[in-house]
């Protein structure tokens, strides 16, 4: 797990909802229980700092960090495709998004991570579509500074058309059986936590579990139901994420709360 990508899932499913800020202190000691040293903590701290996600603040207990409008907006629309808050329709269109530039191999690796996980397919190395418009995309493209057209269209072939057009765009199978690996990989984690086990270790296997069902944020674009196979691996798998990442909730809540408020002590001692 890297600090970067780990930072960006305790800010979004803890910190975001206790006011988006903490001291570096707390920082480090809430990635130290996944293995993550407080030089690689800072080193990501600083570049996400400036790649405008992270703002540096003074604190009462000391130097910290809050996110950015920019980093607000991208974890409150994470967190509504992790915890599925939001309602997932589809009025038959497809957004499209043909690139007339995309720069150098690298920035092309980067512009596709990001249209991947605001929901986009690729056609071709030009086209992109979604079933329904990304509300952040024209704002990123324009940032990275590609040149593109945007259209809606419908598949003149109604839905058996627009599943051809899935299945172009995305690898189903493929998802499907990433799917499946995800609950065969954290079924023996997460029920290693029981009644006898530490607030330390329910928050750790928690945070292991959202980090790796993130992931599906980059490769499921939650499309709606008409357009999915039957008996679609993602809903047992999305069923089986909820019930542990409830389940372990409170526990974790406690480990982080206390994690703050360590570090509210800490500076009060130094402060005397």
């Amino acid at each position: 797990m890297q600090a970067r990508s780990a930072l960006f899932d305790l800010y979004g499913d803890y910190l975001r909802p206790r006011g988006g800020r903490a001291p570096v202190a707390a920082l480090v000691k809430l990635l130290s229980p996944l293995g993550i040293a407080p030089p690689a903590v800072r080193t990501a701290v600083s570049r996400m700092v400036r790649q405008g996600w992270l703002h540096p603040l003074r604190l009462s207990t000391g130097p910290g960090y809050s996110i950015t409008s920019k980093a607000a907006r991208r974890l409150d629309e994470a967190a509504a495709r992790i915890y599925r808050t939001g309602r997932i329709g589809w009025d038959g269109r497809f957004d499209l998004i043909v690139l007339t530039s995309a720069g150098a191999r690298r920035d092309r690796q980067r512009l596709a991570a990001s249209l991947a996980f605001l929901g986009y397919g690729m056609l071709d190395e030009q086209t992109w579509v979604a079933t329904r418009p990304g509300e952040d995309v024209d704002g990123m493209l324009t940032e990275a500074g590609v040149r593109y057209e945007r259209f809606t269209a419908a598949h003149a072939g109604g839905t058996s058309g627009a599943m051809e057009v899935v299945r172009r765009a995305w690898d189903l199978a493929e998802i499907g059986r990433a799917y499946e690996s995800f609950v065969a990989d954290q079924r023996p984690l997460v029920s290693s936590v029981n009644g006898r086990s530490s607030d330390e270790e329910a928050y750790a296997v928690r945070f292991r579990l959202v980090h790796a069902w993130r992931t599906f944020l980059f490769r499921d674009p939650q499309l709606p139901p008409a357009l999915l196979p039957d008996r679609w691996p993602g809903t047992s798998a999305a069923s089986f994420f909820d019930r542990h990442a409830n389940r372990l909730r409170p526990a974790a809540d406690r480990y982080v709360e206390q994690c703050l408020d360590a570090s509210t002590r800490i500076s009060r001692q130094k402060g005397r």
